[in-house]
């Protein structure tokens, strides 16, 4: 087959996938496999990691800042956006078990912590 005899064009074959894209993503959006979250309740802050540094070790750390900051909420470590301080989010470990903000005991109350409570000034 020489070149001459070519079926397709470039052109026909990119307007094709792309039209494939665009009908794949108005198809998956129309059966709501698009999953587009509105409750910005459990939309995580951040993903975090504990790096365990040894007396005398050295560890290097990126000069710029995260733009986040910690404040201690209902004795409990929460997470806060600096730019909106109001979006906040309690800093939980693999079991999604609370981390604590001193080293004494756990908080005497067991509730769950809500949007729009006042912190309690643990310090």
């Amino acid at each position: 087959m020489s070149q001459s005899e070519a079926r397709f064009t470039i052109r026909s074959l990119i307007a094709t996938a792309i039209t494939t894209i665009i009908v794949t993503i108005v198809v998956l959006e129309a059966s709501g496999r698009i999953d587009h979250a509105d409750n910005k309740d459990h939309v995580p802050v951040g993903e975090f990691e504990a790096v365990h540094i040894k007396p005398g070790e050295e560890f290097r750390m990126s000069p710029k800042s995260s733009e986040l900051h910690a404040v201690c909420e209902q004795g409990y470590l929460a997470i806060a956006a600096d730019v909106d301080p109001d979006f906040r989010g309690i800093l939980v470990d693999y079991k999604n078990r609370g981390v604590r903000c001193s080293r004494g005991p756990a908080p005497a109350h067991d509730r769950p912590v809500h949007e729009g409570q006042e912190p309690a000034d643990n310090g």
